[in-house]
């Protein structure tokens, strides 16, 4: 007579110690895992340098995976304008003619700052960059968003140095490792940038929503004077950022301020620019002290 097909695991030791070591298996894992999560909310900077060496291992692709996303975006660009060229043209063409008289009406006006600064005796100093480099990876399903360059703390980098590209901010440092760094992107739900409008001084803050775009809060806080299409740039208030970087533009009205696309995109980024802190301790006077006169001296 056949025996059964469906057995009890108890007929076999080998069954038995292959149910109990699965199972023995599985609670360590869960203390483990558990293990880990305290740790990591203790002390969140334990990991960060294992961190790096995971980020320096998987380097070499990310910047594999970069330069595929470029070229295919070439491609697809190509395309697009070859089936798009006649309706874009005419569009092009009335933008290039206005254009053209706002550029010369900022020709003007920065000739005219250049000579009140001569008159006024301002210096204005440029910040060089610390570094300009590849961005190889970006977070894009997550509500936290980080991204990571190919520079670290044997380039200069330092943590809390504000990160932008061609277009404008794209976030700061977050975390200098030796040879690549992590970057705290501005659509993050953690970042907070002080604003203004570009077109005078309405400021605000620019906080991440966790899916790609920003929300504008004013700080004066009463009729909102926000339209869409308006510009936003870094304040400079606080000192990380220094002022003029463009940030977004708006696309919708709240009740206390607006929300508002990202003018450098991440995941079209391909190069950024490592900047200094803008902020920088005032030196000190090198002048010796006054000694006070002595009271022989005061006397008449």
């Amino acid at each position: 007579m056949a025996p059964p097909a469906n057995r009890r695991s108890g007929h076999s030791r080998r069954a038995q110690y292959s149910s109990f070591f699965g199972y023995l298996a599985g609670v360590l894992g869960a203390l483990v895992g558990i293990v880990l999560l305290i740790l990591s909310i203790r002390n969140p900077d334990l990991f960060s340098e294992p961190r790096a060496v995971a980020s320096a291992a998987v380097e070499p692709a990310g910047v594999a995976s970069s330069r595929t996303r470029e070229a295919g975006r070439d491609v697809f660009s190509v395309v697009e304008g070859y089936v798009l060229a006649g309706i874009r043209y005419d569009k092009l063409s009335r933008e290039l003619a206005l254009t053209r008289a706002q550029l010369a009406e900022t020709q003007a006006i920065k000739a005219e700052n250049r000579r009140l600064k001569r008159l006024l005796g301002i210096t204005e100093t440029e910040l060089k960059p610390i570094a300009v480099t590849r961005l190889i990876a970006s977070t894009a399903a997550s509500s936290r968003r980080f991204a990571t360059v190919a520079v670290g703390r044997n380039q200069g980098i330092a943590n809390g140095m504000p990160v932008r590209s061609q277009l404008g901010l794209v976030g700061r440092v977050l975390q200098a490792g030796p040879g690549n760094s992590r970057v705290l992107l501005i659509t993050d739900t953690q970042s907070l940038v002080p604003v203004r409008r570009a077109r005078d001084d309405v400021a605000a803050f620019a906080q991440g929503r966790g899916d790609g775009t920003l929300v504008v809060r004013l700080i004066s806080l009463g009729i909102n004077p926000l339209r869409k299409g308006d510009v936003f740039v870094t304040s400079g208030a606080g000192g990380l950022y220094r002022t003029g970087i463009p940030v977004a533009v708006v696309t919708s009205l709240t009740a206390d301020g607006a929300r508002a696309r990202v003018l450098s995109d991440p995941a079209a980024t391909d190069y950024v620019i490592v900047e200094p802190i803008s902020a920088r301790p005032a030196p000190e006077s090198s002048a010796a002290p006054v000694p006070a006169p002595s009271p022989e001296a005061a006397a008449p």
